[in-house]
């Protein structure tokens, strides 16, 4: 599946990689189970709510999406870790060409890949940056996102993502 970038976006959300059933139907965060088109929504990140479909339109509202590895899978532990550091490598090289605002990566176990050696402390802003953006982390939409169980738990998160890049653009208006 492609990434969805361009030149000086508010956020790029940087998956591990896609699953296997968004793969098969050609667009990202397919599965019905799981709740990242929602959380994107009822936090304010995007203004209505958008169909895996729309995947293209995140561009409208400031925002891109990329995979760390763009082989899917049916679990994220079938990655090899030497495909999790040159899939990193990958998306520095986005991120330095399309310069976004900030970087949040979708899951808690994103961080040590981005950040070696590092451990993320949970979600929300960190002071480390990348190629020059922010860096910020949020738990991964999953069902099987046990640390963070049910929609409430991530949208808290997706909510605080959301007032930070407000905050951010209202500084930038000055």
């Amino acid at each position: 599946m492609d990434d969805i970038i361009a030149a000086d976006l508010r956020a790029l959300i940087v998956t591990i990689n896609p699953a296997a059933r968004s793969a098969e139907i050609g667009h990202a965060f397919s599965s019905p189970g799981n709740p990242f088109w929602w959380l994107l929504h009822v936090s304010g990140l995007t203004p209505e709510q958008l169909a895996p479909s729309e995947e293209r339109r995140l561009l409208d509202f400031g925002l891109g999406l990329a995979s760390t590895v763009q082989r899917a899978t049916g679990a994220a532990g079938e990655l090899s870790a030497g495909e999790r550091r040159a899939g990193a490598d990958d998306v520095r090289r986005l991120v330095s060409r399309y310069r976004p605002r900030l970087v949040a990566l979708l899951g808690l176990t994103l961080y040590p890949v981005y950040v070696p050696g590092g451990s993320s402390g949970g979600p929300g802003l960190k002071p480390e940056r990348l190629e020059g953006a922010e860096l910020y982390v949020l738990p991964n939409p999953s069902g099987r996102n046990r640390a963070y169980p049910g929609f409430d738990r991530k949208l808290v998160w997706y909510q605080d993502l959301a007032a930070h890049l407000a905050r951010a653009r209202s500084i930038d208006d000055r």
